[in-house]
C-alpha cells in the first residue's frame, strides 16, 4: 500500500485496508500482482503481469460506509464502465477488455506508455489521432465526459494516444429514453465538452499542429463549461479543504481551467 493511502482513513478507500489479490485469472490466463496505480473512494487499480502480456485490474468499491454496505455501488460502477469499454471495442486507442474478477472487478489490456503530462510535447499527429478516436466514440453515441484530465490520456510508447477510465462516460442507449429529445440533447452537450477539452489540450501542448479554425474554436468556452465551473469549483474547493483538515491532502490547489 502506498504511503499516501496509509495516511487516509480506511472508509475513504474503495477496498479499505484490504489488499489487492496477489493473483487473478482473466480471459483464460493467470496474472500476478506487479504494482498499484491508484486507490481512491470509488476504485482501486493495479498492474498485473502474465506469461505473455500485462493487464490492468480495476476493483470497484466494496468497503462499507458508516455501516452501510457499498458493494452494490462498486458492482454497479464496474458494470457501467465495463459496458462502455465493450461498446468501444474495435476503436483504435481503446484498450481491449480481457475479463472480470469477482463481483466488482474487471480487467483490460495494459498499454505501454505513460499519462499525458501538462508540459508534454506529443509527437506530430498525436492529437489528430486522438480526435479520430473521439469521433469514433461519438459515432457510437458515447460521450467520454472526463477528457478534462490529461492523465486519462495515455501517450503510448508507439507515440499514439489511448483513452482509459470510462467511469463517468455516458452512452445514449438505443431504447426509448436514449432516442428521446432530452437524451439526444444531453449527448450533444457532453460530446461538445469532449471536443472542447480535446482542443484545449491540443492548444496548450501542440498549438503548432492546430489549424487557425481549430485554434479559434479552442478559444471559445461553451456556456455549459462556464456554468459547471461556476457551480462546482466552489464545491471542489470545499471538499479539498475538508481533506486538508483531515490531513489527507496538503493543499487545496485547483488546476487552472485553461
Amino acid at each position: 500500500m502506498a504511503k499516501a493511502e496509509k495516511s487516509m482513513p480506511a472508509w475513504l478507500l474503495a477496498m479499505g485496508r484490504q489488499p489487492l489479490p496477489t493473483t487473478i485469472q482473466a480471459g483464460g490466463a493467470d496474472y500476478s500482482f506487479v504494482k498499484p496505480f491508484k486507490h481512491d473512494f470509488f476504485a482501486a487499480t493495479a498492474l498485473y503481469g502474465g506469461s505473455d502480456d500485462k493487464v490492468v485490474l480495476k476493483v470497484g468499491r466494496c468497503t462499507s460506509l458508516a455501516g452501510l454496505p457499498m458493494t452494490w455501488l462498486g458492482r454497479r460502477m464496474m458494470r457501467h464502465e465495463a459496458r462502455l469499454y465493450e461498446l468501444a471495442q474495435g476503436i483504435t486507442g481503446i484498450p481491449r477488455v480481457v475479463g472480470f474478477v469477482g463481483s466488482t472487478g474487471f480487467v483490460h489490456e495494459y498499454i505501454e506508455g505513460r499519462q499525458l503530462a501538462r508540459d508534454d510535447r506529443p509527437p506530430d499527429g498525436f492529437f489528430e489521432a486522438l480526435s479520430e478516436t473521439l469521433d469514433a466514440l461519438h459515432a457510437r453515441d458515447i460521450a467520454y465526459v472526463d477528457l478534462e484530465k490529461p492523465e486519462n490520456i495515455l501517450l503510448g510508447t508507439d507515440g499514439r494516444p489511448y483513452l482509459i477510465d470510462f467511469q463517468i462516460s455516458w452512452h445514449a442507449a438505443h431504447r426509448w429514453w436514449g432516442r428521446s429529445w432530452p437524451a439526444r440533447k444531453l449527448l450533444k452537450v457532453l460530446q461538445g465538452s469532449d471536443r472542447y477539452h480535446l482542443l484545449k489540450h491540443w492548444r496548450k501542448l501542440r498549438p503548432d499542429q492546430l489549424s487557425g479554425e481549430r485554434l479559434a474554436e479552442a478559444m471559445k468556452v461553451p456556456f455549459w463549461i462556464r456554468w459547471h465551473r461556476a457551480v462546482f469549483r466552489p464545491i471542489t474547493l470545499l471538499r479539498r479543504q475538508i481533506l486538508v483538515w483531515m490531513g489527507v491532502r496538503s493543499s487545496v490547489k485547483v488546476r487552472s481551467p485553461g
